[in-house]
């Protein structure tokens, strides 16, 4: 069975347009029926049910998709491990957050420049809520962020996880002794963007004692530098990943604070359409679940210029 009609198959239940899978898959709309067709003839049954503004999957459809899916996973699997690293050649766009950058981002980007000299990388960096947006808009071929993206045609991979320290400036004092939650937002809280993983983990907290997060001074920001250069100025507490803050503790310019009650760990992935035509964003995406890994085995890079 020619893997391009089940492709075909994929794109036209993925778009809900024949049109559109033909202009995705650069072809002509009458070619996109005649694989349809072909499929149908040969499988014994009708995949889709067609009317003048869109089509949707019949339930024989619905199971053919899902063997579908497999077979061009599978297929595409087989490609990259064939593929000669001097023969893969392109641009990939790659959205990710400051955690990721602080951590081991250099490190990742050294890998694929090493590996694929001919790929050049498009980097974005910005909040998981944006980046995720610029995925389901396809403005970034591969996500490293804070997910998972739950959309149907995404593929979520793990990255790593990360444990979550609240810091405070020396100057404050308050390090000392262990705190309750009541005393920490007796302080301003320095945290991530409205809406993201981070801050509504910190909001969680607040609510899980019974204590009302209106009351709580939360000031956020989408940049990571400004948060640590906030709380170095004593200007207020956080809640951060352990591995953006390791340096900054040992150099005495933040310390942890014993604040009672368990800290949920960060987890974060790296996501990307399941697109056959296009094996950049999966090879990239696996040298990245790698790159993570070596560096949770190795143990946290220094980092700079916060």
């Amino acid at each position: 069975m020619n893997t391009k009609f089940l492709e075909t198959l994929i794109w036209v239940s993925r778009l809900r347009s024949f049109s559109n899978a033909a202009e995705k898959l650069c072809t002509t709309q009458a070619a996109i029926s005649n694989r349809i067709a072909t499929l149908e003839r040969d499988l014994g049954v009708q995949l889709f049910e067609r009317d003048l503004r869109s089509v949707s999957l019949t339930p024989a459809g619905e199971r053919a998709l899902s063997y579908a899916e497999a077979i061009v996973r599978l297929t595409a699997e087989l490609k990259l491990g064939l593929l000669d690293r001097h023969t893969v050649r392109g641009r990939v766009s790659v959205g990710t957050i400051d955690s990721i950058v602080y951590a081991w981002l250099p490190a990742f980007l050294e890998t694929v420049k090493s590996t694929y000299p001919d790929v050049n990388v498009d980097l974005t960096v910005d909040t998981s809520l944006n980046i995720s947006r610029m995925m389901l808009n396809g403005e970034v071929d591969l996500a490293l962020i804070a997910g998972p993206v739950l959309s149907q045609g995404y593929r979520n991979l793990d990255l790593c996880s990360y444990d979550c320290v609240w810091v405070a400036a020396p100057r404050l004092q308050i390090h000392t002794r262990q705190m309750a939650l009541v005393d920490l937002i007796a302080h301003p809280i320095f945290a991530f963007s409205r809406g993201s993983q981070p801050h509504q983990r910190v909001l969680h907290m607040i609510e899980e004692v019974g204590l009302d997060p209106q009351l709580a001074r939360i000031l956020t920001s989408n940049s990571l530098a400004t948060i640590t250069r906030m709380v170095r100025e004593g200007m207020g507490v956080a809640l951060l990943p352990d591995v953006v803050v390791q340096e900054m503790i040992e150099n005495e310019e933040l310390v942890t604070l014993d604040v009672h009650g368990p800290v949920p760990r960060l987890h974060f992935h790296a996501v990307y359409r399941e697109d056959p035509g296009n094996l950049l964003p999966t090879l990239l995406a696996q040298m990245a679940v790698d790159s993570a890994a070596k560096t949770q085995t190795l143990g946290y890079p220094a980092m700079h210029n916060v």
